[in-house]
């Protein structure tokens, strides 16, 4: 199946998936690359027998992530060895280049993981997992989005939902906020909040190698808001160019807010010095220094790094992106954490094989910030009220679209990263910042 032909097919199978189931990066200071055993093996080690894998995942995710894999390596004695880093673009294909790739990896996306196993770089999974298996325990949405020429590539082991904007119920309540339904009564909203002597956002872009990244998901919001679903088809395949009107209207309709210094904690310096994880902090001081604040479901855990004390639905909360122009309704943004194998070893079959069960995710899921892409994973095991919330958000959706970035090629998404952070530091060169992504697009779609 090609590229073209699937990113059209895989919106209208995913939400299926989420529904039974139910980048980006984790916050790590620097750039820099931290190695650390997973966890603990309590199983006596075969061989010193060992599996190395690349991630993204800092923190409390990281911590997670360890949790979800002590088990694998107290039944089987394989230490996983994992290796953090924000700028997984530059280290993986470092370590590709240098013929020492990672047994498992972290892909940056479904665009990028096409090429490379066109490449050749990416063992294929089909006789590696239970393909029998992974058809009942998965959406087709899924499979399909990690499937190269009827080859399985890739495996999903954890969802996002995009289109949530983030609050505090006990600020909101203070000031006599109520929660916007559309997004005129949003924007009227933080207008009145400047009129009291708030700020209505927090806006945090800083990402290391990847700054940028949180940019593209209010476009991909924005868009599918203000164009609809066929026309952010269209421009997930580059069927129309990033000059097309119904893109810049898109970043023209985000400057209302990132453009705006009023709008924003900081203003356009704040906005692209502030970590993505550190940048709802604020909502949470003794007097708020902003009330909203728009990010996927994995930031709750770090908000509960942070303040380990806040209770789930009491004091954060989220409503979702409000609908733009009402013919297109409020369709939903989602993501998802994909990981390939570059090495084909027993270890690495053996935690491939392990990491797609619903036993592995729900270690995961039961500790917050994480949606199980394994449908049979029980809804039960959900830590707060949030993540129930946020499974019921999809059956309510008109639509649901994959995140366009990572739909993208490789140089088109680095392209993308780049234009957020010209055009937040320049509004005035959007028509420069569109003409330079559409020239990169031109030749990396060929």
């Amino acid at each position: 199946m090609s590229k073209r032909i699937l990113w059209v097919i895989v919106p209208l199978l995913l939400v299926s998936g989420l529904l039974a189931g139910c980048d980006m990066p984790a916050a790590m200071p620097g750039g820099e690359v931290s190695t650390a055993p997973a966890g603990e093996a309590a199983a006596p080690a075969q061989g010193d027998r060992s599996v190395s894998v690349l991630a993204v995942w800092g923190g409390d995710e990281l911590d997670s992530f360890r949790a979800m894999v002590a088990p694998f390596e107290q039944q089987t004695g394989i230490s996983v060895e994992y290796e953090g880093t924000r700028d997984l673009n530059a280290v993986l294909t470092t370590r590709i280049e240098g013929g020492n790739p990672p047994d498992l990896a972290g892909l940056p996306g479904p665009g990028q993981m096409l090429e490379l196993a066109r490449e050749g770089h990416l063992v294929a999974l089909n006789d590696v997992l239970d393909m029998e298996k992974m058809r009942q325990e998965y959406d087709e949405g899924f499979l399909q989005l990690a499937t190269v020429d009827d080859n399985l590539y890739g495996i999903f082991i954890k969802a996002a939902v995009k289109s949530l904007v983030w609050y505090s119920p006990q600020a909101f309540e203070a000031a006599g906020y109520t929660v916007p339904a559309t997004w005129d009564e949003m924007m009227a909203l933080s207008a009145q909040m400047i009129a009291d002597g708030h700020t209505p956002w927090c806006v945090g872009l800083e990402s290391g190698a990847a700054s940028g990244w949180p940019g593209t998901d209010w476009i991909e919001d924005i868009m599918l808001r203000t164009a609809g679903p066929v026309t952010y088809d269209q421009w997930v395949n580059h069927e129309i160019p990033w000059t097309d009107p119904a893109v810049k209207n898109t970043w023209d309709t985000w400057g209302t807010i990132v453009a705006n210094p009023d709008m924003v904690l900081g203003g356009s310096q704040g906005i692209l010095a502030t970590n993505f994880g550190a940048s709802p902090f604020p909502m949470f001081e003794a007097e708020p220094g902003c009330y909203m604040h728009r990010q996927a479901s994995f930031i709750t855990s770090f908000i509960q790094e942070q303040y380990p004390d806040l209770v789930a639905g009491e004091d954060y909360d989220f409503f979702e992106f409000p609908p733009i122009d009402e013919q297109y309704g409020n369709p939903l943004l989602v993501a998802g954490d994909l990981f390939g194998m570059f090495n084909d070893t027993p270890e690495a079959r053996e935690l491939m094989n392990y990491l797609v069960t619903a036993d592995a995710q729900a270690i995961w899921a039961a500790r917050g910030g994480f949606l199980s892409a394994n449908r049979t994973v029980d809804p039960a095991v959900y830590p707060d009220p949030l993540t129930q919330q946020i499974g019921e958000m999809l059956t309510a959706s008109s639509a649901v679209r994959f995140d366009a970035s990572d739909l993208m090629p490789e140089a088109v998404n680095n392209a993308f990263w780049s234009g957020i952070l010209n055009y937040v530091s320049d509004p005035a060169s959007l028509d420069s910042v569109l003409t330079s992504i559409e020239n990169t697009a031109q030749d990396a779609y060929q």
